[in-house]
């Protein structure tokens, strides 16, 4: 991974967890490095965009885990449970969000069929987790534009997921019939379904692509598109009630939104800035330059694009982090409190907001701003405990306070998802030594540590 160009951190402890979080990327594969990639907005867009899909299939929303991956390929997949796991490249390569329905229904299919790939020991706590927010902590990949991902792509550097996730042709044909029916049920037509599926199909002909000559390669090995199969959806789709409904205009708005943030984020700035030259204005071209700007330490640039985002939408509590996010990495954390203050409420306090504002009262190194922070992060971690970033910084609050029992217990959380074994075990029992016997805070000490040297002993046997 490389780090982009924006200012880097101004204090001393983020320093030294930027270091912590380049050296410990998610691997989900032998081969191939990825990350999760964790944004309020985008997530809040896979939530929405996918949650009719979800009750057409009997499941509760809030029971099916939707992950982006740092990854410029074009896949999505699942894997360790009710998870579906979508790639930036994936994201970059869609043209509207009737296009992204379609694979998550695709993926669902899989699911519901039992097509699952299960670890041993389950993804998550086998591989451990490292966040990295698309604003939070200042860290990408330089993935390039959709061109260069769907290159990458065609290379065959994803052959190592392909050999885990060879579903059958006859599974692939019933994701696509449970996709189908899931789509229908729920009224969204399987337009962007078939017209995602034709443009891999002719990105294989541009590429002359064989899967004789490549038989791993990602998702045409995990997703074969013949034109049987494609010419079946196609006849299945266009005979649904749904096929000439368009996606809401309001939900179209905020998937282009997320994909030019998200290609601001990932891209390099002269990419980002060629994309979206100067001239234009729209929210998108804004967003994606924002960030450009900001990696390059254009300040007054990437605030300048911030600005004109609020003013066209002052309540949109994204625009209001954004700006938030640019004032705290450019040096300026006594600044971006307020716009941050005023997201986080917009938004409920909503985790991964509310971490950042928590990290910029911390910031100002004013201790009349700490007794706020500590309310902020523990109300972040109580609705989202696998953010490793916010354990750290409640971690700074509590032994900026004198307790020293508590901080040792966020070092523990946040080590423990970093899979720092070791490390999680000394703080967790320095932490239950020190803490009342028969608390919560000692009882998950406890559990740390036994968590911690459980995983330990699997990792020796497994050598």
């Amino acid at each position: 991974m490389t780090r982009p160009r924006s200012a880097p951190f101004r204090t001393t402890f983020l320093s030294r967890l930027v270091a912590v979080f380049v050296a410990l990327s998610l691997c989900l594969q032998p081969a191939v490095a990825q990350s999760v990639l964790r944004d309020a907005e985008t997530e809040a867009l896979f939530r929405d965009a996918s949650a009719p899909i979800f009750k057409a299939a009997g499941f509760n929303p809030n029971a099916v885990d939707l992950i982006l991956l740092n990854d410029g390929s074009i896949n999505a997949f699942v894997a360790g449970g009710q998870a579906i796991y979508i790639h930036s490249g994936l994201v970059g390569a869609a043209d509207n969000v009737n296009e992204l329905q379609g694979v998550i229904a695709h993926e669902l299919g899989h699911i519901t069929g039992g097509h699952v790939i299960r670890f041993d020991e389950g993804l998550k706590p086998a591989t451990g987790i490292t966040v990295l927010s698309l604003l939070l902590g200042g860290l990408a990949a330089a993935a390039g534009s959709p061109d260069a991902a769907l290159g990458v792509f065609m290379a065959g550097q994803q052959a190592a997921l392909g050999k885990f996730l060879a579903f059958s042709r006859a599974q692939e044909s019933s994701a696509d019939a449970a996709g189908a029916k899931f789509l229908s049920d729920a009224g969204i037509s399987g337009r962007g379904s078939i017209e995602f599926f034709k443009k891999l199909q002719n990105q294989e002909f541009r590429y002359g692509f064989s899967r004789r000559s490549n038989p791993d390669a990602e998702f045409y090995s995990t997703h074969p598109m013949t034109a049987d199969r494609l010419a079946t959806l196609q006849d299945t789709y266009e005979k649904d009630p749904a096929w000439n409904t368009p996606p809401p205009a309001e939900l179209q708005a905020r998937f282009l939104r997320v994909k030019a943030k998200l290609y601001g984020y990932l891209a390099e700035p002269q990419d980002t800035l060629r994309a979206y030259p100067e001239y234009l204005t729209d929210v998108p071209a804004r967003y994606a330059r924002a960030y450009a700007f900001h990696k390059e330490a254009f300040v007054d640039k990437a605030l300048d694009e911030t600005k004109a985002l609020i003013a066209s939408d002052p309540a949109n509590p994204y625009f209001l982090e954004l700006e938030g996010q640019i004032l705290l990495e450019s040096g300026r954390p006594a600044e971006a409190v307020a716009p941050l203050r005023k997201a986080t409420q917009l938004t409920s306090n909503e985790p991964l907001i509310a971490t950042t504002f928590g990290h910029a009262l911390i910031a100002t190194e004013d201790k009349d701003n700490f007794a706020e922070a500590e309310k902020v992060l523990k109300t972040s971690v109580a609705r989202d405990k696998d953010n490793p970033f916010t354990w750290y910084q409640l971690g700074v609050v509590y032994e900026a306070k004198g307790d020293i029992p508590r901080a040792r217990l966020a070092s523990a959380e946040q080590q423990l998802m970093n899979m720092q074994l070791g490390e999680a075990v000394r703080s967790a029992e320095a932490a239950e030594s020190a803490l009342p016997k028969g608390t919560p805070d000692w009882l998950r000490a406890q559990d740390i540590a036994m968590s911690a040297r459980a995983m330990m002993e699997r990792q020796k046997k497994s050598r």
